[in-house]
């Protein structure tokens, strides 16, 4: 009997092995990895304890470039760093406008102290957004007098940067803001082609996602009914509806976990009309979105994968890409190939 248990114990782990392994399968030949840069090129701050409430601007490491993240000349240098697509953060305005800034409140960044999505935007675009920054405690302020006048409004960066891909974050739970946005993407064909996908608040995501065909877009409950869905069935090579026609965000030290993972996940995940967008390490209590930002997580990224890798340090990319080593195993002749978007809506 115990012969028996152990010979079918043994059968069944080979035949889950054979169903999920990657040694028979590769990326879709000829794809290239494509950058996703996380609020454009900014300026980097100290992840050390950070919470929700922490005012990242008052930690930033000393100023290598003089870009505002949110801020068209960022996104502008983030395309010429070699991104695919720009994350972005918008809030609906009582007046109508989607003012492009992260922060919930103004009193981080600027010299006011309201609460962005209240605030009309003609009162925003007053504003100094690089008033707050400082990387010595608050000795000196390196962008104060600076940034007045430079928040955007979401269509005069698609207006500005048209041939730019964006990745739309709701920073609200409002509907409103989703629906808001399917009326602006579904009357302007060029609008609709330059908005990639949405994340963020679930009410708004969803909201824009039903209103507006073929647009994918996730929030933290749909990437992780897809995540988990997927490691309690992914074995058998099912494919969660959450997983479906969307994006897959994927923390690299978590990715290891997934059924088939690096290649036949990919190429289901792609099969299921989805991407993947390969994150920075996560760890419990993390607070902000970690990228693909040093050499040591650019380490863990698999030779060849062609999905979306997230980062905060877009200027450093490249570099970081080649100094651990993962162009020279993605590419025969050892330089680094990023790809694009069509200009055309993704479906």
């Amino acid at each position: 009997m115990i012969r028996l248990t152990l010979i079918a114990s043994t059968v069944v782990i080979a035949l889950l092995w054979g169903a999920n392994t990657s040694l028979f399968s590769a990326f879709p030949e000829g794809d290239a990895p494509r950058l996703l840069a996380h609020r454009g090129q900014h300026q980097i701050f100290d992840r050390e304890g950070l919470t929700a409430e922490t005012c990242t601007a008052s930690r930033i490491l000393r100023p290598e470039h003089a870009f505002l993240e949110n801020t068209i000349p960022s996104m502008r240098a983030a395309f010429d760093a070699g991104a695919a697509v720009v994350e972005l953060d918008v809030h609906l305005t009582p007046d109508g406008a989607f003012a492009v800034f992260h922060d919930w409140t103004l009193d981080c960044r600027t010299e006011a102290s309201e609460v962005t999505e209240e605030t009309p935007m003609a009162r925003l675009k007053r504003l100094d957004i690089g008033y707050g920054y400082t990387a010595d405690g608050g000795a000196t302020f390196p962008f104060r007098g600076r940034g007045i006048g430079m928040m955007p409004t979401l269509t005069e960066v698609l207006d500005t940067l048209p041939e730019g891909r964006f990745l739309v974050n709701f920073k609200s739970r409002r509907a409103e803001e989703g629906e808001t946005l399917a009326r602006l993407l579904n009357s302007n064909a060029a609008y609709r082609a330059a908005v990639f996908a949405v994340y963020g608040g679930g009410e708004p995501t969803e909201a824009a996602v039903a209103a507006v065909p073929g647009l994918p877009g996730y929030s933290a409950r749909s990437a992780k009914e897809c995540l988990l869905g997927y490691l309690a069935l992914g074995w058998t090579g099912y494919m969660p509806a959450a997983c479906r026609d969307t994006l897959v965000p994927v923390p690299v030290n978590y990715a290891f976990l997934l059924w088939g993972w690096p290649e036949k996940f990919y190429n289901r995940v792609r099969a299921a009309g989805s991407d993947v967008i390969l994150l920075g390490a996560y760890e419990k209590g993390d607070t902000g979105s970690a990228g693909i930002d040093d050499v040591a997580t650019w380490s863990m990224v698999p030779p060849g994968f062609p999905g979306f890798i997230w980062t905060n340090w877009i200027e450093k990319a490249r570099t970081y890409a080649e100094e651990s080593g993962f162009c020279a195993k993605s590419s025969e002749g050892g330089a680094c190939h990023f790809g694009t978007l069509p200009s055309s809506p993704v479906r």
